[in-house]
């Protein structure tokens, strides 16, 4: 590959990025906090455990030095359920992102292995694909545990060197034909 194809090839890995990416959250659109976790639960004066309660929170054993020489035997994490809720919701986007994406980078990099001839597309759909993968890997990795993790790379490393061999045997047969050619 010349300089123009490798320029190309970044040019159409960057465009595959942003096409996956946008294209995805046309359909899933990241949670907001302020959308789970009104800001007027925090215009509201909690004086005791039950009234914490009653308004979502978690009450807060200790000792708290209040305002002035006054202790306060405890506080309220005003915000506790909301939040709960909304890192669940987080969790959820991120699994969903996950499902996604990485078939989606397979099928990139299937594809652009397989249907392109031009090689600055055809590194680029593929380099895409993997991009792609890791958006989708990356977003769900802080909630996945270790086992999900070496299940998740195994696999993505089983199924990369089979097709790698089926594209080698793809290319080494298209050589053949062009030799024959000749």
């Amino acid at each position: 590959m010349n300089l123009k194809e490798i320029i190309f090839g970044v040019a159409v890995l960057v465009l595959t990025l942003f096409v996956t990416t946008y294209g995805v959250n046309m359909f899933f659109s990241e949670p907001l906090y302020e959308d789970v976790c009104s800001p007027s639960l925090w215009e509201v004066e909690v004086l005791n455990e039950t009234t914490c309660f009653e308004l979502g929170g978690k009450w807060m054993e200790g000792d708290i030095r209040g305002s002035g020489p006054q202790y306060l035997e405890g506080y309220c994490d005003k915000d506790f359920s909301c939040r709960e809720s909304y890192n669940l919701r987080l969790e959820r986007y991120h699994m969903n992102i996950f499902l996604i994406a990485v078939p989606l980078g397979i099928l990139l990099i299937l594809f652009g292995a397989y249907f392109f001839s031009l090689d600055a597309v055809s590194v680029g759909i593929m380099a895409g694909g993997v991009g792609t993968i890791l958006r989708g890997v990356g977003s769900y990795w802080r909630y996945s545990e270790d086992w999900m993790r070496f299940l998740i790379s195994f696999a993505g490393l089983v199924v990369l060197i089979y097709f790698v061999y089926r594209f080698q045997e793809k290319i080494g047969s298209n050589k053949k034909v062009r030799k024959k050619r000749k």
